[in-house]
């Protein structure tokens, strides 16, 4: 996914945050890709309510891809409320999934970055990044599940059931 300023150079074309791109090699359906590239720009807050995706012939025509494609991704985005599509204009983003502001997330990208370098100067290759960072954020749920259940087992309790 590319973020992009809408162009200036097709007066009366609306542009769009986003510029679709794909993996052939990932596996992953090409319309579960847009979709997947919408929630990550929607999560990152690069996308927020009423801003428009890009129109379905823009997409195939960049992406070379079957128009079918592109609808069944905008689809699955209506169905999970996150996409409307309005006749004649094309489809905007009607939900969000942001979960921080802009500014937190600038700092947490910087600190990632230096991790990243880190990580490069440690001797990782990209695969044993993702597997360091999918390890730990596994840890990372496992712990949070586990103090959530010593928080619920510490929590006084309610003795007896009557009323006096």
């Amino acid at each position: 996914m590319t973020l992009v300023q809408p162009s200036d150079s097709e007066p009366g074309k609306a542009g769009s945050a986003i510029a679709f791109q794909l993996d052939p090699a990932s596996g992953v359906p090409t319309f579960l890709q847009l979709v997947q590239q919408v929630e990550h720009a929607l999560r990152l807050g690069y996308l927020t309510t009423g801003d428009q995706l890009p129109k379905v012939r823009d997409v195939v025509a960049d992406l070379a891809i079957n128009p079918n494609t592109v609808m069944k991704a905008y689809r699955e985005l209506e169905h999970k409320g996150l996409a409307s599509g309005r006749p004649g204009q094309g489809t905007f983003v009607t939900g969000t999934l942001s979960q921080a502001g802009l500014p937190e997330i600038a700092g947490l990208r910087r600190a990632l970055q230096r991790w990243l370098v880190d990580s490069a100067n440690a001797g990782l290759d990209e695969d044993g990044m993702v597997a360091l960072f999918s390890s730990t954020l596994r840890d990372f749920r496992e712990r949070g599940a586990a103090a959530e259940s010593r928080a619920a087992r510490s929590a006084p309790r309610e003795v007896g059931g009557g009323v006096a």
